[in-house]
């Protein structure tokens, strides 16, 4: 199912199992509505997410206790963030959230279109990742713990112009509108693309590719075709 293994090399892939397994022994695994959570979606779910945090320290992502699963589209009940401090309280679908303190929520019928369709840009593992990383300095803020400063200064300047260019409509279309709800947001939909749709990322926003290369320490470009 995943055609970026081969591009890995021998180190990365043995650390990219080893991750996976730890990941799917480690967190509980539950589903929702009577649906059955399988040992293959345990790892399908693991695979990607460690996929993100390939050359970040062990542990990334180890505030991840729990994964919840859904058959399919989820609909939010009650009172919600809707980002930059509002809140609703309608009924909501979502296909993934990454509940603070809590667990991973996925749709897997969109967990699954996604493992199957990469081309179509978007990938809810890797997104709702994304916000686990953001939130790691305990801020959800489009800025994830960087510990080098000049990566921090390049990062602070290549994300807010590319958020700029989302918010006021002059983006390409690489990365999804929805990013311009919010710095959070933004990071979340970027990170989808810079995986999923590399080289589109690189042409449109060369300087965003840039830093977020240097954030994940990967190049998707190595396994997937322009």
């Amino acid at each position: 199912r995943f055609p970026w293994v081969a591009g890995l090399d021998d180190d990365q892939r043995v650390r990219w199992e080893r991750r996976t397994h730890e990941m799917v022994l480690d967190t509980s695994w539950e589903a929702a509505r009577d649906f059955e959570v399988t040992d293959e979606m345990a790892l399908t779910v693991a695979a990607q997410a460690q996929l993100l945090v390939l050359e970040q320290p062990d542990g990334s992502l180890s505030a991840v206790r729990a994964v919840v699963l859904h058959p399919t589209t989820m609909v939010v009940q009650g009172e919600h963030s809707q980002g930059d401090g509002l809140g609703s309280d309608d009924p909501t679908p979502i296909l993934g959230e990454a509940v603070e303190h809590g667990p991973l929520l996925f749709a897997w019928d969109e967990v699954l279109h996604a493992v199957e369709h990469p081309e179509e840009g978007r990938n809810v593992v890797l997104h709702e990742c994304a916000h686990v990383l953001d939130q790691l300095d305990g801020v959800f803020d489009g800025t994830p713990p960087i510990t080098d400063p000049e990566l921090a200064r390049d990062w602070v300047r290549a994300c807010t112009s590319a958020y700029e260019a989302v918010v006021e409509g002059t983006d390409p279309g690489v990365v999804d509108p929805y990013g311009g709800v919010n710095p959070g947001e933004f990071l979340a939909v970027a990170t989808e693309a810079f995986f999923c749709e590399p080289h589109a990322l690189h042409r449109a926003h060369p300087d965003l590719a840039d830093v977020l290369g240097r954030y994940y320490g990967l190049d998707p470009r190595r396994w997937t075709r322009a």
